[in-house]
């Protein structure tokens, strides 16, 4: 087998250009970038079927607030159990897997979404769509990171980003004009294209951690061409995994307690908390700044400040479509500025408005002032447009150039726990802190504590930008010799393609 493949090796032409391979990239990642936007329409139903839902019971309690808090963040709580399966599905039975199990959870989810005639099926298909924050925060980084080019995966990274957003805006626009059930019907033309999935090709990288050289060999020039950059990678993957099996081989006596060892000594390495404690930080700035909670509740503030439907509606498209516009101005102002700049400036900026908006509606609160609509959505607008450059766009970015080279896997499902936990807690607590606290306390409370992330990560969050993954975890790491291995494997690969 080994022979044949590097045989093959001298049947590639090196001065061959073709658009077909990015092509083939647009096929895989449009699945995935669907199911971004598929889970921005779920999230944005939830807006606009609770106020309809009302209307038509003629009755506010109909749906309560805390049964409308748990509508909003049961997909958080219910992406749990998935977020640690995902993984480890993937390690063992490939990339493809996963995303069939989840385009079958998925039609599931869009058929009980609109022939619904209880709450309580709304909360069972909310539960189920769990698997969608799941799959983006592991699956998802896997296959961008596999299956695509390194010259296109930026885009791709940041272009998935803004799709979930998308999704959110169109849903509300469907539910502002028409009945909510109406956004089912554009999930499922979705769930249609997204059969595509069970047609990719499996991921060269896992083909060749399994050894299958010759399926990976033909995989990876299908995706990838076989021009002089795809053949150079294509060689240092093979030979990298060949050293990988090797040694797992060696390895293979007295296996469980390798076993332990190796998770003891993933858990326990500088490269590997380090970098998972400052991506909770981030997330915990974008969560605690209390974008997305304003995002899914965003007709309710609205009302409690204006105390106008209509404004409500108005405010909403309005600033789900600075949002988008805000994520592709990051996009922008990510190819100028530094990671740290960008996320520290515009989160600072965000904040700013969130004081601004507390003080504001203090006095009004105070009858110091009489409320104005249109100043309220203007500061709504700075801080949406703020945030959604910064914090929105960099917190997946940052987990993804933080993600250390082994132990993956196991890196990425407790992130994806710990992240999909924090964010349920606050989409599910922010409707009371709005009650209690009233809208200045409830802006003053997440401006305080958004200070004090930023703060933190303006202390301890590192530069990530033009550096390599080794570079990052050299950094965290704080000895030279912890990257041992991985300098051995890459001198060994180089001696080979000598």
């Amino acid at each position: 087998m080994e022979q044949s493949y590097e045989k093959d090796f001298t049947k590639t032409n090196t001065t061959k250009t073709s658009w077909t391979p990015l092509l083939r990239q647009v096929f895989v990642c449009s699945g995935v970038t669907i199911n971004f936007f598929i889970y921005g329409l779920f999230f944005g139903a939830s807006t606009v079927f609770v106020p309809q839902i009302r209307k038509e019971a003629n009755s506010t309690e109909f749906i309560s607030m805390e049964t409308a808090s748990w509508l909003l963040s049961i997909s958080s709580y219910g992406s749990l159990p998935t977020t640690l399966m995902f993984p480890f599905i993937a390690e063992r039975y490939g990339r493809k897997v996963p995303y069939a199990i989840l385009w079958f959870n998925t039609l599931v989810c869009v058929l009980l979404f609109y022939f619904s005639t209880s709450v309580t099926e709304l909360l069972i298909s909310g539960f189920l769509q769990g698997m969608f924050p799941a799959a983006h925060l592991t699956i998802a980084i896997m296959i961008l990171t596999e299956y695509v080019s390194p010259e296109y995966r930026g885009i791709f990274l940041t272009f998935k980003s803004a799709t979930f957003y998308w999704g959110v805006w169109i849903s509300n626009a469907i539910g502002t004009f028409y009945h909510w059930k109406n956004i089912g019907i554009l999930i499922f033309i979705c769930c249609i294209y997204n059969v595509s999935s069970l047609f990719w090709p499996e991921s060269p990288v896992w083909l060749a951690t399994k050894g299958r050289f010759e399926e990976c060999a033909k995989c990876h020039r299908w995706l990838k061409g076989d021009d002089t950059n795809s053949e150079e990678e294509l060689k240092q993957l093979i030979y990298s995994q060949k050293e990988n099996l090797r040694r797992r081989q060696e390895l293979q006596l007295d296996k469980q307690k390798n076993c332990f060892i190796k998770l003891c000594n993933c858990i326990t390495a500088k490269r590997f908390y380090k970098p998972l404690i400052f991506c909770l930080f981030t997330t915990c700035l974008y969560h605690f700044s209390g974008k997305l909670a304003c995002t899914g509740y965003i007709i309710d503030i609205i009302k409690t400040i204006t105390v106008n439907e209509s404004t409500a509606y108005e405010a909403m498209l309005v600033l789900d479509g600075v949002t988008v516009l805000g994520m592709y101005a990051g996009v922008f102002l990510n190819k100028l500025l530094k990671r740290r700049t960008l996320l520290l400036g515009s989160a600072s900026i965000g904040v700013t408005f969130l004081f601004i908006l507390s003080t504001y509606l203090y006095l009004v609160h105070l009858n110091i002032i009489s409320e104005k609509k249109y100043l309220t959505l203007f500061i709504l607008v700075g801080f949406s447009l703020a945030i959604s450059c910064g914090p929105v766009l960099m917190c997946k970015c940052l987990a993804s150039e933080l993600t250390p080279i082994k132990c993956r896997s196991l890196f990425l499902s407790i992130f994806a726990l710990l992240n999909n936990t924090i964010m349920g807690t606050v989409l599910k607590m922010f409707p009371f802190t709005f009650k209690y606290f009233d809208s200045h306390g409830a802006f003053l409370f997440y401006a305080l504590v958004s200070s004090i992330f930023i703060y933190i990560l303006y202390k301890v969050l590192p530069e990530t930008k033009d550096k390599t993954i080794l570079e990052v975890e050299k950094y965290f790491s704080g000895d030279d010799n912890v990257l041992k291995e991985e300098e051995k494997l890459i001198n060994a690969e180089q001696a080979c393609l000598k």
